[in-house]
């Protein structure tokens, strides 16, 4: 009898081990805000209504957490995207324009859900999306359903794919039927 004690332990204690890595929203959230990759290249293929063919287009991301992002496109064009807190700058062709986030919903529902999932910011993807996990810790696919109508009449979702801390796949479903596929390759540090 007494053998199976410690035989009886050692399983329970595995199970509680067991249940305490299991892969959830929050351990996908706690490995995405523990990992800071400062630079990604990507590829980007966004199919809108108006257009015959798919736009392609490639350069490299750069994320400073929480809240700055910079899209620098190398192909077909030069162009460089940069949200920091609440401002969006582009610039192309020599002229720079800069936009308060605020007064462009589309814009600010897209770059928030990217922005707050490379973060890890699962509060703040809580407020403005429902989530959904799938997979494991080492391939996981996390789709984000706006929660607000008014949110749902811009994007029909976000669906957005990795492996182990690292996002690797966003694509974006828009109300109005375009979509984009982002691919990111993270760059060695």
């Amino acid at each position: 009898m007494k053998a199976r004690v410690p035989l009886v332990a050692a399983l329970l204690l595995a199970a509680a081990g067991a249940r305490g890595a299991a892969w959830d929203v929050a351990a996908l959230m706690d490995a995405l805000r523990d990992h800071r990759p400062a630079r990604a290249q990507f590829s980007e293929t966004r199919h809108l209504a108006l257009l015959d063919r798919p736009l392609e287009s490639s350069g490299e991301l750069t994320f400073t957490p929480p809240d700055r992002l910079e899209k620098r496109t190398t192909s077909p064009g030069m162009e460089r995207l940069v949200v920091d807190r609440d401002t969006l700058s582009v610039e192309r062709a020599g002229a720079r324009r800069t936009f308060a986030l605020r007064d462009y919903q589309q814009a600010a529902a897209l770059v928030g859900g990217i922005r707050a999932t490379l973060a890890g910011d699962r509060a703040a993807l809580e407020r403005d999306y429902a989530l959904a996990l799938e997979g494991n810790a080492q391939a996981w696919h996390l789709t984000l359903r706006p929660r607000a109508a008014a949110l749902s009449a811009i994007v029909k979702r976000m669906e957005v794919s990795g492996n182990g801390p690292e996002v690797r796949r966003i694509e974006t479903r828009q109300a109005d039927g375009d979509w984009s596929v982002l691919l990111i390759t993270p760059v060695p540090r």
